[in-house]
């Protein structure tokens, strides 16, 4: 035993030299680091894997355990930083083409179960009811502790046809709520637009895929060739939309503006912080616009309100968005899928990082009247509650934003669209526009800015 034992201690040197030991020479040789530390904890890995395959209960595939490793590593760091084999990895590239195969629900993890981001519209998760904030505690009838969120998505894909059985834990809800799911073929339509009232184009965004500026740009021509010299303004609807890629984030934005910053990343090394401009031309024409968000509004959603509210370009309206202020970057490992690594926080133009604090709106509406009374449900719904969310830096060595300018509006307006939902106001259902109070409000601002005698156009951030 003791001769195997040896044998089982330097293939686990072995392999903790050879792939993990390896790539930190040229990081020790940079940053000092204290070597001999390093080598210890990495004997100490060795160690760990060698003991594991030699005495687990059952024979243990290298592979899983290893891939395990290093998931456990990555998602330690923070709530978005997680390793994908190669299935996962062509699983993701698949979805940011805008089709992937599953329920059609944007999660996290939080406290060991899935929580649900978003569902994405006219999927079987929205037609089965799934709501933001649920915690999924069960597929199947299985718990769901233990497992990583790459093993939960995994387990709630498959066959267009197959099902599967949710069990949720929903706020105001003493009982677990049992829901069972048709999987199918998702291909979210992520634009969708129409005209309201023959005057104002409202445009939908669900999530920022490779679809998403083409499909802006597509909506905003049939909507002037529905309304014509009739169109008065547009609303931007970004609730619920759980963000998807920068690229598209920064072209959305652009459409909208004619000059100035639009976003800006910073990195743990100076000189790999990136900032991005606005080209000329607007698709809007430079007409009043509103962007409508709520707590479900993360990650490129924030970035495009919070790029539009600063340059004044547009009025945001709802309620404080999700909070995801920070980027993922995704690595391909050659033969052995993708690791997503956090490695930037994402500031708006005037300087503001919204990791953890979320977008807040220029005229606070909510959807419902129940969603004032349980304010410290909704406040549990945002990033900044997720373990090992990384901290705002705002209040650290960067200095504190400075104030946006102020918005200049009819008075008495934005007090008129303030006024409370009527009692037992439905949820926001994006296909009944006439019961969206949210959305109605957002109309009459809009009309009564376009009414003015100088409606409300844009103030460049300095």
């Amino acid at each position: 035993m003791r001769r195997r034992t040896g044998t089982y201690a330097a293939i686990g040197a072995a392999f903790a030299a050879g792939f993990v030991a390896g790539p930190l020479v040229a990081a020790w040789a940079q940053d000092g680091g204290n070597r001999a530390e390093t080598y210890r904890l990495l004997n100490l890995f060795g160690d760990v894997f060698e003991r594991i395959r030699a005495e687990y209960v059952e024979p243990v595939n290298d592979r899983d355990a290893i891939e395990n490793a290093i998931n456990g590593m990555l998602t330690g760091l923070d709530p978005h930083s997680s390793y994908m084999n190669a299935r996962m990895y062509r699983d993701m590239q698949v979805q940011t083409r805008g089709e992937f195969g599953g329920l059609g629900i944007e999660v996290t993890q939080e406290g060991g179960y899935i929580k649900v981001i978003s569902p994405i519209d006219e999927t079987p998760a929205a037609r089965a009811g799934v709501k933001p904030g649920d915690l999924i505690t069960h597929l199947n009838g299985n718990s769901v502790q233990g497992l990583t969120l790459q093993e939960a998505v995994e387990q709630m894909r498959g066959e267009r046809g197959t099902s599967i059985r949710l069990t949720i834990r929903r706020e105001g809800s003493d009982r677990p709520v049992e829901l069972t799911l048709t999987r199918d073929v998702i291909r979210p339509q992520v634009v969708r637009f129409r005209v309201e009232g023959g005057d104002v184009g409202y445009i939908r965004l669900t999530s920022f895929n490779e679809q998403t500026e083409v499909g802006l740009r597509r909506a905003m021509q049939q909507i002037r060739q529905q309304a014509g010299n009739n169109l008065k303004g547009i609303v931007l609807d970004l609730r619920n939309n759980p963000g998807g890629l920068l690229d598209q984030a920064v072209q959305v934005s652009d459409d909208f503006l004619d000059q100035g910053e639009i976003v800006s990343t910073r990195a743990r090394r100076a000189e790999d912080s990136q900032r991005w401009n606005a080209r000329s031309g607007d698709i809007a024409q430079g007409l009043p616009i509103i962007v409508l968000i709520n707590g479900g509004s993360a990650s490129a959603s924030e970035i495009v309100a919070g790029a539009l509210q600063d340059h004044r370009r547009a009025i945001v309206l709802g309620t404080k968005s999700f909070g995801k202020g920070s980027v993922q970057t995704v690595m391909p490992i050659p033969g052995n899928g993708a690791i997503r690594l956090t490695t930037a926080r994402y500031y708006t133009p005037s300087g503001r990082s919204i990791q953890a604090t979320g977008i807040e709106p220029d005229v606070e509406v909510r959807a419902t009247r129940e969603e004032g009374n349980q304010a410290a449900a909704a406040r549990r719904d945002r990033e900044a509650d997720l373990r090992r969310a990384l901290r705002n830096d705002n209040g650290g060595q960067q200095q504190a934003a400075p104030p946006l300018p102020p918005l200049n509006l009819p008075a008495g307006l934005v007090e008129r669209v303030q006024r409370d939902p009527a009692e037992g106001a439905p949820t926001f259902d994006p296909t009944k526009p006439e019961t969206d109070h949210q959305l109605q409000q957002a109309l009459q601002l809009l009309r009564g800015i376009a009414a003015a005698p100088n409606p409300q156009r844009r103030a460049s951030v300095r």
